[in-house]
């Protein structure tokens, strides 16, 4: 358990984690300071808070004087621990961590944690939901929403925590130990934020760094990245996918067959019911599968789940059809394997909407998958040149000024019985506030064009 009491403490990110934390910091006897790069008028109710708090605030800026000074640095969630201050007080000795270090310290429950390129939040609620129709109680929280220091703060007792972790979470850990890990798949992402892949496959891994031989590491292992980091782990190892019939869970397209480590007998899920489309969510039911057995959960809380579960928005989300032709809204595909994985649930042709803030990934890597399902593709927001250069020798590539004319544009060109898709693979913050919001405007633009006669 970290000791906090008389330490000066630095929160950077006001926002509800970097809120949560400082709440928690300033009941724990620590002196507290936030520092956030907006201004306080853009903060509000937040930086009124803290003021009424008798926190300390530093708004506006970053100081690195205020860095040094500190014996401990807390980041919230997304905030680089690469910035010039960070690294600067890093040399100073000062010691980093993160939002879900400082909170796991406190917790002495089990804990699952999930991370992995894709899947991430759809798996952590499949995980969250399969315990609590086993009866077991749930908190669940990390970068899915809830912050972990509000579990702590308010000194909650739950059977299990269930945590989505980050790459840039796992940056900061020091002791953070699951019982159960899980790891979906490690693909290109956030390459503007990492050195290379391989030091963005390194964040992923540390998510095993603690754990102990009797820990549960829970590995894809038809990703060959995710692959190789479980081939050097000496605790409990569980893969999952389709490629090898020894798998922990092997799965099928209308079934995952279960070979669990403690037990000689075999036990089948069946998938026919389920709503999730696409091989990769079966994979994600797999993994849940075997992380809420590793926690204690039951076969039919597990099954029970499988059949109800009707997806989280944003995930290849049916929409709605107008004259003939389905909308849907796959906003949350922020990298090129998201919109691979998108292509492949379909298995009719699609007009493509495509771009946005690239984080440094190869369009050229979507051109068979685009050639074998799409019919044409619509580019919008910043890399919309690029995608029209890169794609555009293959397939027909029209350049959008906005969303809005997007969706108008992918009805022309859409067929009856077709369907336009919404996957990006990039950022929103070009255009849009968030990924919810740049939804929230292809939906209206969707209901604009069936309200129109």
């Amino acid at each position: 358990m970290m000791k906090l009491n008389g330490k000066r403490v630095l929160v950077v990110g006001l926002a509800k984690s970097g809120a949560a934390m400082a709440r928690f910091l300033k009941r724990k006897g620590a002196t507290v300071t936030v520092t956030d790069m907006a201004p306080a008028e853009k903060l509000k109710d937040l930086a009124l808070e803290m003021d009424a708090l008798g926190i300390g605030k530093e708004l506006g800026s970053h100081s690195t004087e205020t860095f040094v000074n500190q014996d401990l640095i807390v980041l919230s969630p997304g905030v680089p621990h690469t910035i010039a201050p960070v690294r600067q007080a890093s040399d100073f000795g000062v010691p980093v961590i993160g939002e879900i270090e400082l909170a796991a310290s406190f917790i002495k429950e089990p804990m699952v944690a999930i991370t992995g390129t894709n899947g991430k939040t759809t798996t952590t609620t499949l995980v969250s939901l399969m315990l609590e129709a086993s009866g077991l109680s749930v908190f669940t929280g990390g970068n899915i929403g809830d912050p972990l220091t509000g579990y702590v703060d308010e000194d909650m007792k739950r059977d299990v925590v269930v945590v989505e972790v980050s790459s840039f979470q796992l940056d900061t850990i020091k002791t953070f130990r699951p019982k159960v890990a899980v790891l979906l798949n490690i693909t290109d992402d956030h390459l503007d934020r990492y050195a290379d892949f391989n030091a963005y496959a390194r964040s992923k891994g540390r998510i095993f760094e603690n754990q102990e031989r009797d820990d549960i590491a829970i590995i894809n292992g038809d990703d060959s990245p995710s692959h190789a980091i479980g081939k050097v782990l000496r605790n409990k190892l569980c893969l999952f996918g389709s490629k090898d019939p020894g798998y922990s869970a092997v799965i099928s397209r209308n079934a995952i067959t279960l070979n669990l480590p403690d037990s000689d007998e075999t036990k089948t899920l069946d998938l026919s019911s389920t709503r999730l489309i696409g091989s990769h969510n079966r994979e994600n039911i797999a993994a849940a599968a075997l992380a809420t057995l590793a926690a204690g959960g039951t076969l039919e809380g597990v099954q029970t789940v499988i059949n109800t579960f009707p997806g989280l928005p944003h995930r290849i989300e049916y929409i709605d059809t107008v004259d003939g032709v389905e909308f849907y809204d796959d906003s949350k595909a922020t990298n090129m394997d998201a919109v691979l994985r998108a292509l492949d649930a379909f298995d009719k042709k699609l007009v493509l909407i495509l771009g946005g803030r690239n984080k440094g990934g190869d369009y050229l890597q979507l051109k068979d998958a685009v050639l074998k399902s799409a019919r044409s593709i619509i580019s919008i927001g910043e890399s919309s040149r690029e995608v029209k250069t890169v794609l555009g020798p293959y397939i027909r590539v029209t350049e959008m000024p906005s969303l809005e004319e997007a969706v108008k544009k992918g009805l022309e060109e859409a067929k009856p019985g077709e369907c336009v898709l919404l996957s990006p693979a990039c950022s929103s913050f070009d255009m849009f506030r968030n990924y919810e919001h740049r939804s929230q405007v292809f939906v209206d633009a969707v209901r604009q064009l069936k309200n129109r006669k």
